[in-house]
């Protein structure tokens, strides 16, 4: 019966988390247009969700804010939105396939690997003050770096001529996005990870509806 309580908080608590991740997909603050692409802060929530409800809960809502940047990109489309939404697909099915990758798979990474990553430094006894930033510093950068890498390695050819640049020209100008907007969208999310994880913490181990607290009995 008890098991079944804890299940039920948990599915509700995930069930909340992904509310925030689509209020956030569809509002400014989580969807930034920038000239060339869409800076976000919707892998936040996917951070903390993994912290609090762990790897499987942050793997869905990974895969909500995946669907979200989907029909973000294939409603309100920009040069890039080829690699993020598969109604956009200039090259067919393979190309279908890759969006749905970037623009999805990409995303679910982030809570599996975010989740995973503060299961390791629980284990190792980190204090959550040095834990939640690192999560959300290597969360964001799971996010930038499988993003802009996949475009790299899929989409290449179509990119440079988004950018009217040449393929050779390609790696120089995904490192400095990397660099210009990667970087500062996870030292952003350092600091947001350890601001409303610290408190969400408490509550959720009050309520016993996450793992924060079941973990480290496991």
């Amino acid at each position: 019966m008890k098991t079944q309580k804890h299940d039920t908080r948990w599915m509700v608590s995930v069930a909340l988390m992904a509310a925030i991740v689509i209020v956030l997909a569809n509002t400014p603050l989580g969807m930034i247009q920038l000239p060339i692409i869409k800076a976000t802060t919707v892998h936040i929530p996917v951070i903390i969700g993994a912290i609090l409800l762990g790897p499987w809960a942050g793997a869905i809502l990974g895969a909500v804010f995946g669907i979200c940047s989907l029909i973000s990109n294939t409603m309100a489309p920009t040069l890039l939105s080829f690699a993020f939404s598969p109604f956009m697909s200039t090259t067919g099915i393979p190309g279908v396939l890759k969006a749905i990758w970037i623009s999805v798979g990409c995303r679910i990474l982030i809570g599996i690997a975010a989740g995973w990553l503060w299961i390791a430094l629980e284990k190792l006894k980190i204090s959550h003050l040095a834990a939640l930033p690192v999560v959300g510093f290597a969360g964001s950068m799971v996010n930038t770096v499988t993003v802009m890498g996949s475009i790299y390695f899929l989409f290449a050819q179509q990119y440079a001529e988004a950018r009217e640049v040449a393929v050779t020209a390609v790696w120089g100008l995904i490192i400095g996005t990397v660099t210009a907007s990667g970087i500062p969208e996870a030292i952003a999310a350092a600091v947001l990870v350890l601001a409303l994880g610290k408190a969400l913490i408490q509550i959720f181990k009050r309520t016993n509806a996450g793992v924060v607290k079941i973990q480290s009995a496991k």
